[in-house]
């Protein structure tokens, strides 16, 4: 965990008890016979602040979890005299409620505890120890780490990732050598509770797969792989230009360059026939349409149209900054950029695919 991490997650927890008593104590007062905070929200805090991205650590698991075990603490405290029999249970049944309710947050064992060991003030609460202090104040330290974290920047609660579709999941199933199936099965076979969504476990296996393959490949750089012809246009010229020199070509994708060939956009096939600027046709019906009406500026530049978001890669690069690229954001095209930033080349999927290719064939030459 880097250094910045881990002072966000200090702050954050700073922030989260401070407003949680601060909450307590205007609420209630200071003359409140009510603990205005409760040892178990100091580990809640670790997890909320910490590691939010824990399946423990989600809004319903410290709600569900703390209600779940204040209730059957208070109930043990209440009917079992001997108060260490009393403690056992309490911790076991709120284990066995949290299960149940989906709710698991490793803290609530410590409420059911605090309900039956707290001493006469927390046993004089009866019930109400279930919502005061517990509810608000594990509401209170549910709302800091919300505003926190998206304050901050920081992703949380933590959501599961979209579905994928039947077509993009034999993909992934075909290039990681698993499917999601196997993993379930073997979560399955193992019977036990494991700390990480099965979402993100999924997603850093095929992270890390893919990483182990491209690393056998770092030798082979983008120069080494990459288009070296590249037709580009600026971001002044007609979009009927562009399209043309799309066609003539046969490419997909036209970097957008300046006078020094510095590269300031892309500018694809898409966006040339996007339904919302051009209609149905090819940009050609912008130029008539102008043409008709006296006036051929109305056809649009290039620099409207053009994505100035490009991701690019430096052509002494090593292949594995590229695969990424390709495998886990959507790109199809990525301009190579050599000294002073110009663009030098263009790498495409099949670029790469030919690539790899080559290597593989070199490699096993050289081991026979």
């Amino acid at each position: 965990m880097k250094w910045q991490e881990r002072a966000r997650s200090c702050l954050g927890a700073l922030l989260g008890i401070a407003f949680t008593g601060g909450s307590m104590y205007l609420l209630l007062g200071p003359a409140a016979k009510i603990p205005l905070l409760v040892a178990p929200m100091g580990a809640s805090a670790v997890l909320l602040f910490a590691v939010p991205a824990s399946p423990l650590a989600q809004p319903w698991s410290i709600i569900g979890g703390n209600l779940v075990s204040a209730t059957i603490g208070v109930t043990c405290a209440s009917t079992i005299a001997d108060p260490t029999l009393a403690a056992a249970l309490a911790v076991a049944l709120s284990i066995c409620g949290m299960f149940a309710l989906r709710c698991v947050h490793p803290p609530s064992g410590a409420v059911a505890l605090t309900a039956v060991l707290g001493g006469p003030a927390i046993h004089a609460l009866g019930y109400r120890f279930v919502l005061e202090p517990i509810a608000i104040q594990s509401a209170a330290l549910l709302c800091a780490a919300l505003v926190y974290h998206a304050a901050t920047g920081h992703r949380y609660p933590h959501a599961g990732r979209p579905a994928r579709s039947a077509g993009n999941a034999a993909d992934d199933a075909a290039r990681a050598g698993f499917t999601r199936a196997d993993l379930e099965a073997v979560l399955r076979r193992r019977g036990e509770l494991l700390d990480i969504d099965p979402d993100d476990l999924e997603s850093l296996l095929r992270e890390t797969q893919l990483q182990a393959f491209a690393r056998s490949f770092n030798e082979l750089t983008c120069e080494d792989i990459m288009a070296r012809h590249v037709v580009s246009v600026s971001a002044d010229s007609r979009a009927a230009a562009a399209w043309g020199l799309l066609k003539r070509n046969k490419v997909k994708a036209l970097p957008v360059t300046d006078a020094d060939q510095r590269l300031t956009g892309i500018i694809t096939r898409a966006d040339l026939l996007d339904k919302r600027t051009f209609g149905k046709s090819a940009p050609f019906l912008a130029y008539f349409d102008g043409w008709l009406r006296g006036d051929t500026q109305r056809q649009p530049m290039v620099g409207d149209l053009m994505s100035t978001d490009v991701c690019t890669v430096n052509a002494g690069a090593p292949i594995t900054d590229v695969v990424p690229m390709f495998a886990n954001y959507g790109h199809h095209h990525i301009p190579v950029l050599g000294s002073a930033g110009r663009v030098v080349g263009m790498i495409t999927q099949m670029d790469l695919i030919s690539g790899l290719y080559r290597q593989t064939v070199l490699k096993e030459q050289q081991a026979g």
